[in-house]
């Protein structure tokens, strides 16, 4: 849902978007970071970390939308869950801060990337 703004499909300022990203961020949120999706439904054993893309993504729609602290508080959230050569995995673990999942992962550093051009160019 949260690229649908990227994609061009709605406006990231339309008021149904944000009312999407907040409905989102409210449903999806754990420890500043958003899982993919409500793991406790899935029928699964274990479970699922925070997906590192979904939170850059959240970034990148709260800075279009003119949230710009939200959006550096979440960017900065994200950021920490990284190795400290600043490569990121595919989901992360806020309870034991292991990376999980494909390791490294390319869609979350284009995630990164694009959320921190949306950051500098709302003016953050």
């Amino acid at each position: 849902m949260l690229l649908l703004p990227h994609t061009g499909f709605v406006d990231y300022r339309d008021e149904r978007m944000i009312r999407t990203v907040d409905a989102v961020q409210s449903e999806l949120e754990k420890d500043g970071l958003l899982l993919r999706y409500a793991w406790e439904n899935d029928g699964m054993e274990g479970a699922e970390g925070a997906f590192s893309c979904c939170s850059f993504w959240l970034a990148e729609c709260l800075a279009y939308q003119g949230r710009q602290e939200r959006a550096r508080k979440i960017f900065q959230r994200v950021l920490g869950t990284g190795n400290d050569l600043g490569i990121y995995s595919e989901e992360y673990n806020s309870q034991t801060g292991e990376m999980l999942g494909n390791f490294p992962q390319a869609l979350t550093h284009l995630s990164l990337i694009a959320a921190a051009v949306a950051i500098e160019k709302a003016g953050g």
